[in-house]
């Protein structure tokens, strides 16, 4: 396994690879302009050797597994600011100390850790007090505060919990899938926690969750608002076995707080319309992945090929096929996102600055696994999140866009992507995505090897002719009557 472990050595590291980058993508359009390739471009085709090309580094072991706001994640960045000014798109992110307008927007990032690993604690009548300490018999996934206490209720599906509980959930399939999610409804309805069994997927990660210091919202007060424990199979039958009203308390010494930053990538192609540059249609994906694990042994890269490198590429080889051709009648935004693995903390910076107006986006497609395909939907056929909560999906495959709804509704995907974010703003933003359920999810095997390179290329391929029209149309899409998020 090739690691780096000092930040000096990461930033030395990245910053030879951002040489060695530039002199290859140098000599590379050198060949290209001498053997007509750039131009072959220009048809808007997606080839499959450039795609291959972008994943092969940006899911690459070198890049380290992208980790959510480390120097890897910001190497991406670059690499993908690069490949952005090659396709004739505009940087539409910070200025630089010069003032010059640059790809990236900055992100800063109050983070606090426990100072020492958190302990649940509670007792019952005639026994001794029950301490439980994180990366042993628990685990913390999430947590708001450094102090959390509440009445312990054995919950069950179609109930409610009393207001301050501490739930204890015991999950079926569906919920497993979406913790995240069940986290939030419950802990919305007046829940105060919610402690749930191990599933396969944590206890696979056990070891490796369980040597790091969970970490708290920053002083900004943005972050999570979910409190979500695991529990040992053990200590979960320990808890059933308790009376509901028990009091649990989870609680830890919390460090000070420390700055750290995340990056996104923001581009533009502007309109040419003088009645409809105004409009601006956002293609979208997340740049960073898990990064490396720690406290088990073998393979611990997490490459993050189908999640998100697929995505990236998506938009990366849409801007080639859009700069290529005739300038499009609507101004064109792409966004790389940072920390989307990390509370989504890119698309929530870039909704609070914005290089244009909420209301002037009309559209916004996300990109997110698209690597392999789906075994629940036809050949060569992209799936839509949210598909029938506007109209912009099916009109894109009015267009042409192999797109149908999502086969998955059960998993809650529409909220699980940075598009949300935005619809919660009043953009139409959808996913887009043929991700069915493979076991690399989210594991350190979600690398090249899995990558169907065959069908991505045809899945983007898929999407450029719509696209085209989507950016040169005065098409607006609508939220579907009652149910815009």
């Amino acid at each position: 396994m090739f690691k780096i472990s000092n930040l000096k050595g990461r930033v030395l590291f990245a910053s030879v690879l951002c040489l060695v980058i530039g002199a290859s993508e140098s000599s590379v359009a050198q060949r290209q302009r001498a053997s007509g390739g750039v131009a072959a471009t220009k048809t808007g085709q997606v080839l499959e050797r450039n795609v291959r090309a972008h994943m092969e580094f940006l899911a690459s072991d070198a890049m380290q597994g992208r980790g959510s706001g480390t120097q890897f994640e910001l190497l991406a960045g670059h690499y993908i600011a690069s490949q952005l000014r090659q396709y004739g798109i505009e940087p539409a992110g910070d200025n630089d100390i010069t003032g010059t307008k640059t790809f990236i927007q900055t992100v800063q990032v109050p983070r606090r850790n426990f100072a020492a690993p958190p302990v649940l604690s509670f007792s019952t009548a005639g026994q001794e007090e029950r301490r439980w300490t994180h990366g042993k018999e628990m685990l913390v996934g999430q947590m708001s505060a450094p102090r959390i206490e509440g009445a312990l209720q054995k919950f069950r599906a179609g109930a409610k919990p009393a207001a301050g509980a501490v739930a204890l959930v015991a999950l079926d399939e569906a919920d497993a899938a979406n913790l995240l999610t069940l986290t939030g409804e419950l802990m919305g309805q007046g829940a105060r926690a919610v402690l749930v069994r191990e599933t396969p997927q944590w206890r696979a990660r056990w070891a490796a969750r369980g040597a790091q210091l969970p970490q708290l919202p920053g002083t900004t007060g943005r972050g999570t608002n979910r409190n979500l424990v695991f529990l040992s199979k053990e200590a979960f039958q320990e808890l059933e076995q308790a009376p509901d009203g028990t009091t649990i308390r989870i609680e830890g010494e919390a460090a000070p707080v420390q700055m750290s930053y995340t990056w996104n990538v923001v581009g533009v192609l502007r309109g040419t319309d003088p009645k409809q540059a105004s409009e601006a249609v956002l293609l979208s994906a997340h740049m960073d992945h898990l990064g490396v694990g720690k406290g088990s042994e073998g393979d611990q890269i997490y490459n993050g090929a189908d999640d998100d490198a697929s995505g990236v590429v998506a938009v990366l080889e849409l801007a080639r096929a859009l700069g290529a051709g005739v300038p499009p009648k609507r101004t064109v935004y792409f966004a790389l996102f940072g920390s989307e693995e990390a509370g989504g903390r890119g698309s929530q910076h870039f909704i609070a600055n914005s290089p244009a107006p909420l209301r002037s986006i009309v559209a916004n497609l996300q990109f997110e696994m698209i690597g392999r395909p789906d075994p629940k939907v036809a050949a060569d056929t992209l799936w839509l999140t949210g598909y029938d909560l506007s109209n912009l999906g099916a009109e894109l495959a009015r267009r042409g866009a192999r797109l149908v709804a999502d086969p998955h509704p059960e998993e809650r995907f529409f909220q699980r992507s940075d598009n949300y974010a935005l619809a919660t703003q009043g953009v139409v933003a959808h996913t887009v995505s043929s991700y069915g359920l493979h076991r690399e999810y989210h594991q350190p095997n979600d690398d090249l090897a899995h990558i169907d390179f065959a069908h991505m290329t045809r899945a983007i391929n898929s999407m450029v002719a719509p696209v085209h029209w989507l950016v040169n149309s005065n098409f607006t899409p609508a939220w579907a009557e009652g149910k815009k998020p």
